[in-house]
């Protein structure tokens, strides 16, 4: 059980039948009346967020959300299969579950697959990678003009935005939760 009264950032509860995650909360003693803890949560599953009070004395049953290391192998139409990497157990995923940063993980990448209470949620890609680009224009000497940008597509099929110097056949480093070209690999 976790009380109202001892929320801490990334606190994960379950509430109304929801899983749910502490962004904020702050405790707040009014002159008059009694105090409550004034709350900004996350609704796990659905990414929903809301603003909501308690009184400290509130009480809610614990959500251990499960964060697993797996590896990504294939996709067969819209599931997606993903091996635990202890007990070689392959479990399909369905594709609504990803997130877009899921375009720039390739076969054979290990991710970590969210679930609560065997339920898989979500689907988090590495913070980085580092994919072949395989279509771009080609740069030209003399274009030094600072900041400039040209679409690149890389192996994944997805598009970033690389610097006129990159070619095709480059490897790049990806922050996979912005999509911006960090640098070559």
């Amino acid at each position: 059980m976790v009380v109202a009264g001892d929320f801490k950032n990334g606190l994960t509860f379950e509430m109304d039948g929801k899983v749910m995650q502490v962004i904020e909360f702050q405790h707040v003693k009014p002159g008059k009346g009694a105090a409550f803890v004034r709350t900004k949560l996350r609704n796990v599953v659905t990414g929903a967020v809301i603003e909501t009070s308690f009184s400290p004395t509130d009480k809610f049953e614990n959500a251990y959300v499960e964060r697993k290391d797996m590896q990504y192998l294939y996709s067969d139409g819209d599931l997606y299969y993903f091996m635990d990497l202890e007990t070689y157990e392959q479990i399909p995923i369905n594709g609504d579950t990803l997130d877009d940063n899921f375009k720039f993980v390739k076969e054979e990448m290990v991710c970590k697959v969210v679930s609560y209470k065997g339920n898989v949620f979500a689907v988090e890609a590495p913070m980085f990678v580092e994919l072949e680009v395989t279509d771009t224009e080609p740069g030209f000497a003399g274009n030094t003009a600072q900041g400039a940008l040209k679409p690149a597509t890389l192996e994944t099929g997805a598009e970033i935005k690389v610097p006129l110097f990159i070619n095709i056949g480059d490897v790049l480093k990806i922050d996979t939760r912005t999509g911006e070209y960090l640098s070559r690999a």
